[in-house]
């Protein structure tokens, strides 16, 4: 399977109605396909980080068995603003 971040970013976006999604690929970095990526989708609110997490593992249960490495972070919007304010 050929995994691309253009092809991640979409699908997150979709499938979490993701407010903003950056994907970066670290896979250069590494021996495997690996990638970072960063979501901020109001379904997250009230969640904790590990549900948020399961969030994103299950939107990319037929990818994650061809990566490697995983990093996420996950935001709610409201987070986010606050993030870009600093």
């Amino acid at each position: 399977m050929e995994l691309s971040a253009q092809y991640l970013r979409e699908k997150l976006q979709r499938d979490l109605e993701a407010y903003h999604v950056e994907v970066e690929d670290t896979t250069p970095n590494r021996c495997a396909s690996s990638f970072r990526v960063l979501v901020v989708s109001a379904k997250f609110e009230g969640k904790p980080l590990l549900q948020r997490h399961r969030l994103v593992n299950a939107c990319l249960a037929e990818e994650l068995p061809h990566i490697h490495a995983l990093e996420q972070k996950t935001l709610t919007p409201e987070q986010w603003a606050h993030e870009q304010q600093k």
